[in-house]
């Protein structure tokens, strides 16, 4: 069964608790590794100018304390192979449903199930709505 790491966890415990159920759940079903919760302000600036976020300190969830949104990457990553992505989020769907927890996630951030009208695609993201 796979499990998370120590660096995982210490990630995930920077995270809202709804956050964390998912995640404690999901690991039980399929592997992946938690990339990041909590972002400090310089973490934040780093993702702005690197294209990998569109918003300033201190308007991400990500910037929350405790986080609101959680970063993570079916494990062993392959930023190549997008449906292990998709799988995830399926399972984190699942589990959020069974809980009556909120979630968007950023391969579908309107909701609306069409995986291709995306402007930004973000697929290790999750966040709490």
């Amino acid at each position: 069964m796979p499990k998370f790491s120590e660096a995982s966890k210490k990630k995930l415990l920077t995270c809202a608790e709804p956050l964390q159920i998912i995640c404690n759940e999901a690991i039980e079903i399929f592997d992946f590794t938690v990339l990041e919760g909590q972002r400090s302000e310089a973490r934040q600036a780093a993702m702005y100018e690197q294209g990998l976020s569109k918003l300033l300190w201190p308007n991400s969830k990500h910037n929350k304390e405790p986080s609101m949104a959680i970063d993570v990457a079916p494990y062993p990553i392959d930023w190549n192979n997008e449906e292990r992505f998709y799988l995830l989020a399926g399972i984190f769907f699942a589990i959020a449903k069974r809980h009556n927890i909120k979630l968007r996630w950023g391969g579908d951030w309107d909701r609306d199930w069409q995986f291709n009208d995306q402007t930004f695609n973000d697929l290790p993201h999750f966040e709490l709505i």
